[in-house]
């Protein structure tokens, strides 16, 4: 049954997609305001077939800890989910992202126009202060940046391996930085063809205030997402076996 509907999920995914991708041209023209909207209503998208097909639903814990505008968030990243949840959370929200993904048709097309931030990852230190020029840009249109401190998605029960980029970002912005872990790699891990039943957890937790010094502030992150990610993990295969 999960072949059969992880099937099905990729079918609706991609055509739905593919559909949606070619009705958002129309919106090119328009303000990145209008862009992320229709970024949203994929994302929207996205989530029923989730849970119609796939019988995978979604808890968001911690919302009180989510800044309407004007945040930075650190989050966990296992999974496709992780990269669109947040743009249905508050709209305005600026995803920190590898440049290699503007050179996609179409989806290049409208991560540039919605104003999320690319990294050229080979730049080096230029790359760096071009990110944080960025981000400061973000947050002062009140919009919330969301990073991925790995930069890559890994498994469940993987630490990763974190990137001084968000570092970087807490100490020159002087901004909190709010930790997110999730065990959404249970159920649509990467690269994986089969999306398994079940409830994708994520939780949002208190921001870690500015004034850390780097390697402070790189190990109490690190710290706080992995152990909540390790948390959630075993709630989800806990819940699996009942």
């Amino acid at each position: 049954m999960t072949f059969i509907r992880s099937v099905l999920f990729n079918i609706y995914l991609f055509g739905g997609t593919g559909v949606i991708a070619l009705i958002l041209l129309v919106l090119l023209p328009f303000s990145s305001q209008e862009m992320r909207k229709g970024s949203q209503f994929w994302t929207r998208y996205v989530m029923w077939g989730m849970r119609h097909i796939t019988g995978i639903d979604y808890e968001i814990r911690g919302l009180e800890n989510l800044p309407k505008a004007g945040g930075i968030i650190a989050c966990k990243h296992q999974s496709a989910w992780d990269t669109a949840i947040f743009v249905l959370l508050r709209l305005r929200t600026a995803y920190i992202l590898k440049e290699e993904l503007l050179k996609i048709p179409f989806y290049g097309w409208y991560v540039k126009r919605s104003g999320h931030i690319a990294v050229n990852r080979s730049a080096g230190a230029s790359a760096l202060k071009n990110m944080v020029a960025d981000v400061k840009k973000a947050l002062a249109e009140d919009r919330n940046v969301v990073i991925f401190p790995e930069g890559t998605r890994s498994a469940p029960g993987e630490p990763g391996t974190y990137h001084p980029g968000i570092a970087a970002i807490y100490t020159q912005t002087g901004m909190p930085v709010i930790p997110v872990g999730l065990n959404s790699g249970l159920y649509w891990g990467r690269r994986s063809f089969l999306k398994k039943p079940g409830k994708i957890i994520m939780e949002i937790m208190p921001p870690i205030e500015p004034g850390l010094k780097r390697r402070e502030f790189m190990a109490t992150l690190q710290e706080r997402i992995e152990t909540k990610t390790s948390e959630l993990e075993a709630e989800g295969l806990k819940a699996g076996e009942q």
